[in-house]
């Protein structure tokens, strides 16, 4: 669901969708090839939908440190090794002061976990993939729906997330 500016604001049900356009209360961007059918009309299943009035949103959303939107972030990938991702880890040890943080979660496989143990990474010779952090204005849309996301979607996401 997108504000009148085009900023996405939520992600609502095909139900509450057709609600909210039949209702006079959102206008259709994108529409399905699925029909929803009712007695007395039928129409095309809202992908995406735009509200009629503005709905002022008085704080920036941020996206809570998840298990699931942590492998979104990292593809499912270890992030010391490569290879399939099974399970976090922080990469300063939370022994040792180290924070439950975007910044200091990353997905690993069981093998990289044990082997890093609770040592900080300056004590192994292992090494980040890519340097971890905090997801960026609307990731919080792929992390919550799971991948892969609609793709008539991405126009609306993309647009002003840099």
């Amino acid at each position: 669901m997108l504000n009148t500016t085009y900023e996405p604001l939520s992600i609502v049900t095909s139900r509450r969708a057709v609600v909210l356009v039949v209702s006079d209360k959102a206008d259709v961007v994108e529409a399905q090839d699925a029909l929803w059918r009712a007695e007395r009309f039928s129409m095309l299943v809202p992908s995406v939908v735009k509200l009629r009035r503005f709905v002022r949103v008085p704080y920036l959303r941020r996206m809570p440190l998840t298990r699931r939107a942590v492998f979104a972030r990292d593809g499912n990938y270890c992030q010391y090794c490569g290879r399939e991702a099974e399970c976090l880890d922080h990469v300063i040890p939370r022994s040792k002061g180290g924070a439950h943080t975007w910044e200091n979660v990353v997905a690993c496989c069981r093998a990289c976990n044990v082997r890093k143990a609770d040592h900080n990474l300056v004590e192994t010779s292992m090494q980040l993939v890519k340097r971890p952090e905090a997801p960026r204005r609307h990731d919080w849309v792929f992390a919550s729906t799971g991948f892969p996301v609609d793709p008539t979607w991405h126009p609306y996401l993309l647009a002003d997330s840099a």
